[in-house]
């Protein structure tokens, strides 16, 4: 293995050692150009463990993670990842129980929403594409540079009313 694999290893051993996502994600590309599919999925994972441990501390301490705080918000964007590679799995119950928790998880209340119209969905079994194709606004442009899906068209305020409607009737 060349010099610069090995480093590559070394930078993400400490990583992982002071249990930094957010050093872990910088080093994503550089992962994906020099690992396998295999040493990537362990990769991914390990990325994934650090975050639902995170996860747990702040769910225990009853504290919303801070999405201006780089820690918190690597650790948002993986369980996001995790959430949404569960819906596009056809998984929508593991994926709204995931959007239900992230919903309520950090202190930004765009996220909040756009999570909450996530979790809507997955709990109607609106499948990813459909979500994608109907509910989410692919085209606009305002929301560009976020990790999550967070302009949406009309149709999201319709499920949102369903809901609502559906909670109030129940």
């Amino acid at each position: 293995m060349d010099s610069e694999a090995e480093k590559l290893k070394e930078k993400i051993l400490e990583a992982q050692k002071e249990a930094d996502i957010a050093a872990l994600y910088v080093l994503e590309q550089d992962a994906n150009e020099f690992f396998d599919e295999n040493t990537l999925h362990g990769y991914y994972q390990n990325i994934l463990d650090l975050a639902l441990e995170r996860l747990t501390d702040t769910l225990e301490a009853h504290v919303r993670m801070d999405m201006q705080e780089v820690q918190d918000f690597a650790t948002v964007r993986a369980l996001y990842e995790y959430a949404i590679e569960h819906y596009s799995s056809g998984s929508s119950e593991d994926a709204a129980a995931l959007f239900e928790v992230l919903s309520g998880l950090t202190n930004d209340s765009k996220f909040s929403d756009a999570l909450k119209i996530h979790w809507q969905a997955a709990k109607e079994g609106i499948s990813l594409n459909d979500f994608i194709a109907l509910i989410a606004d692919v085209n606009a442009t305002g929301d560009a540079g976020t990790f999550y899906i967070s302009a949406f068209t009309k149709e999201a305020q319709k499920l949102l009313n369903n809901s609502k409607t559906t909670e109030d009737n129940g």
